[in-house]
């Protein structure tokens, strides 16, 4: 593992200087990270730039086409702009993934206007640095029983297995709101007498054509096109705007006048030049036909892209804010997922055209549709998870699949609820729960020990040595991230109003923390249940009747299981259980100084109400069958688009040296795949151990 690090160190370095083909850098990009055992590592790293990690190529001949710098730029943005586990429906769990570092931004009234030039600084500009090492991250990251996760439904004996190994191990479908599973399967775009017809992109010539490709691969040096118009008219003129932006998406047009002629300026919207040329007060006006519906609705397949991240690069290629997007739940990022999203007012034709440009991506099955799409109004989602390298017989497999098809698992919310970094996100809820602002700004901004990008680690030091957030903001490159939100929020209100300034983060990013908090309460408490009174029902217990829950009482005590009761999240409009365990709640929040009962905070996006969860989850339509391969890279589970493309999975050997257990299973939302998955290899599903895992099997 030592070594694959030094060798991501190393041509890291060279990349960012030796001339490569496109497609080489691609390809090696690609490779590399799908048959490298970073897997859990990797998968919960900072968004941004994440896939620039390692390779597995070795470099072209020096007889290989150059590639300028532009075009390397290019690249870049197409790999790091776009990126569940957790299934990622709930309101409070679709933000947690990436912990503290680089958490994604979500449309919030206060950056809505950010400065697009420096956007886009920060998705093409390359770090410094390479922060601690990976042996840090496992010395510092949090294990299951830090946040509460100490007990189990069955217990049997478990086995070994490796956890995405590679991200095409773990593929999520959506559930839609009808209960119909969300798959990619047709790539054409529905007719529309209205849109533009196909015809209109005879206008360009196919030298225009050419010149347009070349500027929007990066590959030409001029830094737009001219496009001379022939019949001047304001008809012709449009036509050829709808062309170019058509055919080239990414490029944006406009008219100039030029000795006396009209001629059409076509520029790369992604180009730093051309962001500070473009006015956000003069956006483009397209007609939308009254009878189409002002939604299209499509199905985004994803491959290692986090869903805000990919919304992100999708409006940036379209030239549109991320807002106009709506989802029903995001995913995780190391994994394939195919989901709906809607967008407003964008043609099915424009957005089939990124399917030419965005690698990792695949956009179809268009629709038009009066309505947006809601956070949380999917039923859940289905999974299908490889787990390589597994030590269990057959027999062991199937006692595990068995029980966890006939009983469940315990609802646990997952690791990646709490963060990755040697400051948990609970930590940072406590601190805000607490009103110390001092405190929060120093968990999110002080150095920390463990694996950071190296411009965090800068940013750290400046700011530890200088409290200056203006001096330690120049060392971000990637200001989205939550410390640079903070530090603009510092330099705006100074050091003596530091809760406004921690305003600067989203608000949902914001609310992470304390939801963050809520989540480890009600997993050590969970545990202290199941210590307690087992797997049953007793009186005391909480149930649901509609949205209330209520007491079981001891004559009803026989009519519930434990699939029945429900515990709460602490907050000020909630019921506690009636036994032992409702105390439970007040010891564990009296050790962290907090009142159970003074939930409400002097911020009111801060006080929280509660909510309640099951405590036991049966997954539905769970399958299993156990493969035998020889070679690690291979993959083992059929994607949309290979099917799409008709590529046949790689025939597995019958007499393979390594066994894996290939499992199909749904979950309602806000349920946490790798709970499941722990429950079946009684294993610890934290980044330490996985990643420690990983580094035996590499070895």
């Amino acid at each position: 593992m030592l070594r694959i690090l030094g060798l991501n160190l190393v041509f890291r370095k060279i990349f960012s200087h030796v001339p490569i083909k496109a497609c080489h850098l691609t390809n090696i990009w690609t490779n590399f990270e799908k048959n490298c055992c970073f897997c859990t590592f990797l998968s919960k790293m900072e968004v941004e730039e994440t896939n620039n990690v390692a390779i597995k190529r070795s470099l072209p001949d020096a007889g290989d086409e150059q590639i300028e710098p532009e075009q390397y730029k290019k690249i870049k943005l197409s790999e790091t702009g776009i990126s569940s586990d957790q299934s990622g429906t709930g309101k409070h769990t679709e933000i947690i993934e990436s912990g503290l570092q680089a958490l994604p931004s979500q449309p919030d009234e206060n950056n809505v206007k950010e400065d697009e030039e420096e956007i886009d600084t920060a998705v093409l500009e390359e770090d410094e640095g390479d922060g601690d090492s990976f042996a840090d991250m496992m010395k510092y990251g949090l294990v299951e029983e830090d946040v509460g996760i100490t007990k189990f439904v069955s217990s049997r004996q478990g086995f070994s297995g490796i956890l995405k190994e590679r991200y095409s191990d773990f593929v999520v479908h959506e559930i839609n709101k009808d209960g119909k599973i969300v798959v990619l399967d047709d790539l054409s775009v529905p007719a529309d007498e209205e849109e533009p017809s196909e015809d209109i992109f005879s206008v360009l010539t196919a030298q225009d054509k050419q010149r347009l490709e070349d500027l929007q691969q990066f590959k030409n040096k001029e830094d737009s096109v001219t496009i001379e118009v022939i019949e001047d008219t304001k008809e012709k003129r449009t036509v050829i705007h709808q062309a170019v932006k058509g055919l080239f998406p990414g490029l944006e047009t406009k008219t100039e006048e030029r000795e006396g002629k009209k001629v059409i300026v076509a520029y790369h919207v992604a180009g730093k030049t051309a962001l500070a040329k473009v006015k956000a007060a003069d956006p483009r006006k397209h007609s939308w036909p009254k009878s189409r519906g002002s939604y299209c609705h499509f199905v985004l397949y994803k491959e290692n892209k986090d869903t805000m991240d990919a919304i992100n690069v999708l409006s940036k290629y379209l030239r549109v804010k991320p807002n106009i997007f709506s989802y029903m739940g995001t995913k995780d990022k190391r994994a394939i997922t195919v989901q709906e999203i809607a967008v407003v007012k964008i043609t099915a034709q424009r957005l089939s055209h990124l399917n030419k440009c965005l690698m990792n991506f695949k956009l179809g099955n268009f629709s038009y549709k009066k309505y947006p799409l809601k956070l949380g109004e999917l039923q859940g989602n289905s999974f299908t998870v490889v787990l390589r390298n597994i030590t269990g017989s057959n027999q062991q497999v199937a006692q595990a699949m068995t029980s966890l098809r006939d009983i469940g698992f315990i609802n646990y919310y997952g690791m990646q609820r709490f963060g990755t970094t040697a400051v948990p996100t609970y930590q940072v809820g406590k601190a805000i729960l607490h009103n110390k602002w001092s405190e929060v700004m120093d968990l999110i901004l002080k150095p920390r020990p463990g694996a950071e990008r190296g411009y965090l680690v800068k940013c750290r030091e400046e700011w530890a040595k200088t409290k200056d957030p203006e001096a330690a903001l120049r060392k971000l490159p990637v200001k989205r991230c939550v410390e640079g939100q903070l530090l603009r929020g510092l330099a705006k209100y100074g050091m003596k109003n530091i809760a406004s300034a921690f305003g600067m983060i989203p608000r949902n990013n914001r609310l992470m923390y304390i939801h963050s908090y809520q989540s480890y309460v009600w997993n050590k408490v969970v545990s202290k249940r199941i210590e307690e009174y087992g797997l049953q029902a007793v009186q005391g217990d909480l149930v649901l009747k509609g949205v209330t829950a209520v007491p079981i009482e001891e004559s009803d005590v026989a009519k519930h299981t434990i699939h029945d009761v429900v515990m709460p999240l602490p907050g000020f409009d909630v019921l506690y259980p009636k036994h032992k365990i409702g105390k439970v709640y007040e010891e564990i929040m009296a050790v962290d100084g907090l009142d159970i009962n003074n939930m409400k905070h002097k911020i009111r996006d801060y006080s929280l109400s509660g909510a309640y969860r099951k405590i036991i989850i049966r997954p539905q339509n769970v399958n299993w069958e156990i493969l035998v391969y020889d070679d690690n890279k291979i993959p083992l589970v059929h994607t949309d688009v290979e099917k799409l493309e008709s590529i046949p999975l790689p025939e597995s050997s019958k007499d393979g040296k390594y066994k894996a257990l290939k499992m199909d299973f749904s979950l309602p939302p806000s349920t946490y795949a790798t709970m499941a998955i722990r429950e079946v290899l009684k294993m610890d599903t934290s980044i330490k151990n996985q990643t420690q895992l990983n580094t035996v099997w590499l070895r």
